[in-house]
């Protein structure tokens, strides 16, 4: 794994899965043409989740709306929606066994409902044809609630929207994003009957600092956030939000520390962790506490649309 711009912090070399081991899940994404955040985002985890059976799926195309300076995804016009695109997830992840899927997508700024009906398609396409528990990592939808509503009337287990970085750095992080808007749409969610798990996270070694992130912990808690996610931001290229620092893997323990004398129900933080990185781990920890269907697999993502 290579990040440009500066040298690789030891901690951050990553072992790669063999290609063979990968196959089987490349070969079934080319067969029902579906796109992975792994591969589009350029996740470092994109190996071992592949050799694992596991990925996270990516809808309504590979072009953003939007142009975050941490993110890898291409900007510009997207296509049209393809109808056909929920049926096919849902036979993906009945073919690969999946019982913890998370299903996110690019930012569509050009839909009027921001593509909240495709999610909610995809969502009822996989509670009906495999014994699966959705997670959504979804956009603001630009903080139309009534979009929200639409995702989660189809009753995803788990809720994710990522704020990414901590306020100040919004401007040149995540220009066109709200870090308010963001926190109204967790709030949002949280307070739905029945409610899905609320979950966030943010990016580290952007040039955050410690009060900040305490203080982003404080307002993800009284949102109703309860499980959080934190890792390594690695610069895609050059051209991208350079690195600032590489945050020591005993950091990221003494934050999840932090994190759940707090109030957090589950923390996943390290170096390597994505939002859905072992996804499914860290939602049984709180599924599993409501009595619902337990994961057992899932994928890996980073450079989430927001």
């Amino acid at each position: 794994m290579k990040e440009t711009g500066r040298k690789l912090a030891p901690w951050l070399r990553k072992r790669l899965s063999p290609r063979a081991d990968t196959e089987r899940v490349r070969a079934l994404l080319e067969e029902f043409d579906l796109r992975t955040v792994c591969q589009e985002a350029h996740c470092p985890n994109m190996g071992e989740c592949f050799a694992r059976g596991t990925a996270t799926f990516m809808i309504m195309g590979s072009v953003c709306t939007r142009n975050c300076t941490f993110c890898a995804i291409a900007s510009g016009v997207p296509r049209p929606l393809d109808p056909d695109e929920p049926a096919r997830i849902a036979e993906a992840v009945r073919r690969m066994g999946l019982r913890h899927v998370v299903i996110t997508s690019v930012t569509r700024d050009d839909l009027p409902d921001g593509g909240a009906e495709q999610f909610a398609r995809t969502i009822r396409a996989v509670h009906e044809s495999a014994t699966a528990n959705v997670e959504v990592l979804v956009p603001d939808f630009g903080g139309r609630l009534n979009d929200v509503d639409r995702v989660l009337e189809a009753g995803p287990e788990v809720f994710n929207h990522n704020v990414e970085t901590v306020p100040r750095l919004y401007p040149e992080v995540r220009p066109q994003a709200d870090y308010g808007r963001s926190l109204g749409v967790l709030a949002h969610a949280a307070r739905r009957s029945p409610p899905a798990v609320v979950k966030s996270g943010l990016m580290l070694g952007l040039g955050e600092t410690e009060d900040e992130l305490a203080a982003v912990f404080t307002d993800l808690l009284e949102a109703g956030c309860r499980v959080l996610t934190l890792g390594q931001y690695l610069a895609p290229s050059e051209a991208h939000h350079p690195v600032v620092e590489f945050v020591p893997p005993e950091r990221f323990d003494e934050l999840k520390a932090r994190a759940l004398e707090m109030g957090f129900a589950a923390v996943a933080s390290g170096p390597f962790v994505r939002s859905s990185y072992h996804a499914e781990a860290v939602a049984a920890a709180v599924l599993g506490r409501r009595g619902q269907k337990q994961g057992s697999t899932s994928g890996e993502q980073h450079g989430s649309r927001s």
